[in-house]
């Protein structure tokens, strides 16, 4: 019989992953105002995607990496490129919304949603006769995220969500790597942080590879969507909202946050990444209950 999976740090090995993108700024390609545009219309008009929302420097540097990959003498003759080859618009998206992920990235803010978090929603819906739980990924990449909620559920709250059903839905604009999240399959980089029981009892080797069970992937619905789409902000009761933040202007990060704030149910619970805050206007909707690990619940002020 396997022994029950934990959360406990002495199980995993760390590493430190590089940022994917680094450009040397004496080869960094100049992209003009004129030319921004252009991509960003080409963008909208091919793939409904708006790149204004986005940091402009950091999205600059990253459509040179593109640039310099295709050998294009000119970002006019890379928005050519891009009219004539619609594979490009893809790697470009791709380049665009790239973050590193990890099952159990930062272990301690799952280690706090495990011990206090989702034991109080629990808590919360069992004393309010609430029949079910809705979690949310927002940017979930190819599902580490997601699916490492649904494991610390079915590890440790198995009778719970037989009484209290958790929904957990997974959003991300790039619809390629939904596609990978949802065939659950990953290399063992992205298992560095995950306890060495939990790839025991609910992974199986596949090669070079990791596949999850289907006990775990069917606890996870995933959805091809952008941030500020209305529809993804039904009813919820904790929103994952990490490292996604960082790229939006901040405008931007404003309307996410307060779209998050009328999507919580009171005294549900937001977590940012851990070099993100509530900016603005939205910390009146919010307050901290852990600053080290970025978690926030909603006051329902909305």
């Amino acid at each position: 019989m396997k022994e029950n999976a934990t959360l406990s740090a002495e199980n995993t090995s760390r590493t430190v992953v590089p940022d994917p993108i680094i450009v040397s700024e004496k080869s960094a390609v100049e992209v003009s105002d004129q030319e921004f545009a252009q991509i960003s219309k080409i963008l909208l008009f091919n793939r409904d995607f708006n790149l204004e929302a986005y940091k402009d420097k950091c999205i600059r540097r990253r459509i040179a990496i593109r640039i310099r990959a295709n050998h294009c003498p000119s970002v006019k003759d890379y928005c050519d490129l891009l009219v004539a080859d619609k594979h490009e618009i893809d790697h470009l998206l791709k380049v665009l919304t790239i973050h590193v992920s990890q099952f159990f990235r930062n272990l301690a803010t799952f280690e706090k949603l495990r011990a206090e978090i989702i034991p109080h929603l629990f808590a919360t819906a069992r004393q309010k006769g609430e029949k079910s739980l809705r979690f949310l990924s927002l940017g979930c990449s190819s599902g580490e995220e997601p699916y490492s909620l649904a494991l610390i559920l079915a590890e440790h709250f198995p009778r719970e969500i037989l009484e209290i059903p958790v929904t957990i839905d997974a959003t991300d604009v790039d619809a390629g790597i939904i596609e990978t999240a949802a065939k659950a399959t990953y290399p063992h980089d992205r298992l560095l942080e995950t306890p060495t029981n939990f790839i025991t009892k609910y992974f199986s080797e596949e090669g070079m590879l990791y596949k999850l069970s289907p006990e775990i992937t069917k606890m996870v619905n995933f959805n091809n969507s952008d941030m500020f789409n209305s529809l993804i902000y039904r009813s919820c009761d904790l929103i994952l909202c990490r490292n996604v933040l960082i790229y939006f202007a901040r405008e931007q990060q404003e309307k996410v946050l307060a779209n998050i704030a009328r999507s919580l149910d009171k005294n549900g619970f937001l977590v940012l990444g851990k070099s993100e805050t509530i900016l603005g206007g939205s910390r009146t909707h919010f307050q901290t209950i852990c600053p080290t690990e970025r978690i926030y619940r909603s006051i329902g002020s909305f």
